[in-house]
């Protein structure tokens, strides 16, 4: 009996290390699929506050800064479904691991390029890594966890997004400022190395390899038509203005929305026939799934937008460093990590609620960010912005996780690749829809003259874009919850 104990002890204290050490690997796992996420983040960040040092170091027009921003998102989004369908056919560590090794190579091209045409073709590949790695994150996290576990590490995903985004302003404004050997904005993309191979050490020794699904192979008549879509999107809104928006930039408008039709068409037909779909036709008929997609595309292109003419506004504006510029920023993410940390204690309850107080908030920040851009004129500091920065950043903490947990809990474990993939595609779009919109509007009031007030009254007209997206998305929000009760 004796023996019978000693035994049974011996087994329970092995059972309790073994889900020790399988908690910690799975701690570690997390850690290096957020990294990546981090790093995602903080390069967008970043880039924003260097835009002014580097359309003065390589000679770039107001165009080029845009295609800088909007050519990354542009093979970011137009990758995301593709290789989220991948990981899921291929192997997702495996996705996630040659995506990181991707983006380090292309960041240190980015750091080296010699002109504004090798930046903009560095900055595409590195689009491209990112999309291979992203997607992979919260698919992986979606099979790791369960139930209300998995609603407080998608928290923390929306935190971690956050961090990137405290992040990217103050050390880009740092790094851009102390001008390190000379270097400029270079070290914003050479300080990719470090973190992505301990990022990819981790991947390849922690995260777990999830079988792939025999089962799925990929579109790639669907990936390419969906790439089109986004490019023909995105190109006339990006060079409308520069070119004086001839009938054609109207016509690629117009045949973006009858691609965009036929891939629909095309993914019901091959779901139809029984062969694979990068967008599973099961998602596309789900009106609850959709409206979750709207949703996130116009709450991104809003932060996008108001991001994009503010970074420009402050520096070459009103004249501000590339910190100050960065401090003037660091409020909207620090209120996205509040908000996201506490609201993600919340798990799965008021998902509606919290987007639609999200919504208000956002909107409320915004129309006080114009009002004291207005106010202030050319005399703003970063201390006039705190608040209304803080509140923009409290609703979007507030909306973040809630409109990403709404969206996902349709998808199927098997389908976790292509849900996570649309989902951040659509947020890249709204990204590239955003940023395209308010470029015209912004720089087609400092076409004739470029004082300081010019920048003032164009940087208000361009804050409408952003309120009018904010209230038409809180009234749609408030009125789907009146429904609901």
């Amino acid at each position: 009996m004796k023996y019978h104990f000693t035994t049974l002890g011996s087994l329970m204290s092995l059972a309790a290390e073994n889900t020790r050490s399988s908690m910690q690997h799975r701690k570690f796992g997390v850690a290096a699929l957020f990294l990546a996420t981090f790093m995602n983040v903080l390069d967008v960040t970043i880039v924003n506050l260097a835009l002014p040092a580097i359309q003065r170091e390589l000679d770039a027009t107001a165009t080029q800064l845009e295609w800088i921003l909007i050519v990354y998102v542009l093979t970011f989004a137009s990758g995301l479904l593709p290789f989220g369908r991948f990981g899921d056919a291929f192997g997702r560590k495996r996705i996630f691991s040659l995506g990181v090794a991707v983006f380090l190579a292309s960041s240190i091209v980015c750091g080296l390029a010699p002109n504004i045409e090798t930046l903009i073709g560095a900055r595409a590949l590195q689009g491209l890594g990112a999309a291979m790695m992203v997607p992979q994150v919260l698919a992986i996290v979606h099979v790791m966890f369960a139930g209300n576990e998995k609603g407080k590490v998608i928290g923390l995903f929306g935190t971690v997004t956050a961090l990137g985004a405290v992040a990217g302003p103050l050390i880009g404004g740092l790094l851009v400022s102390a001008d390190i050997a000379g270097l400029a904005w270079r070290p914003i993309f050479l300080m990719n190395l470090p973190l992505g191979l301990l990022c990819l050490a981790g991947a390849l020794r922690y995260v777990p390899s999830i079988e792939a699904s025999g089962s799925i192979k990929p579109d790639w008549a669907g990936s390419i038509l969906f790439a089109v879509a986004i490019a023909t999107i995105t190109y006339p809104l990006t060079e409308g203005r520069h070119l004086g928006w001839p009938w054609w930039c109207f016509a690629l408008l117009g045949l973006s929305a009858g691609l965009a039709a036929l891939f629909v068409r095309m993914q019901h037909r091959r779901a139809r026939i029984g062969q694979p779909q990068i967008l599973p036709s099961s998602l596309m008929m789900d009106r609850f799934f959709v409206r979750g997609l709207v949703i996130v595309t116009s709450f991104f292109a809003g932060i996008a937008a108001a991001h994009f003419m503010l970074s420009i506004y402050l520096q070459s504006g009103i004249g501000f460093s590339a910190l100050q510029a960065g401090l003037a920023s660091a409020p909207h993410p620090v209120g996205v990590m509040i908000a996201s940390s506490l609201t993600g204690r919340f798990g799965e309850r008021w998902l509606d609620a919290r987007i639609a107080v999200g919504a208000l908030m956002l909107l409320a920040g915004m129309i006080w960010l114009r009002s004291v851009l207005g106010s202030l004129s050319t005399s703003v500091t970063p201390v006039d912005l705190l608040l209304p920065m803080l509140t923009i950043g409290l609703g979007m903490g507030t909306a973040i996780a809630a409109m990403f947990q709404s969206v996902l809990s349709r998808v199927a474990p098997s389908d976790a690749g292509a849900g996570s993939g649309v989902l951040q595609a659509f947020q890249q779009v709204g990204f590239a829809i955003g940023i395209g919109i308010v470029g015209q509007i912004f720089f087609k009031g400092l076409e004739q003259s470029r004082s300081p007030m010019d920048y003032v009254q164009s940087a208000q007209t361009a804050l409408l874009f952003p309120i009018c997206v904010y209230l038409l998305l809180a009234v749609g929000c408030f009125w789907t919850l009146r429904r609901q009760t």
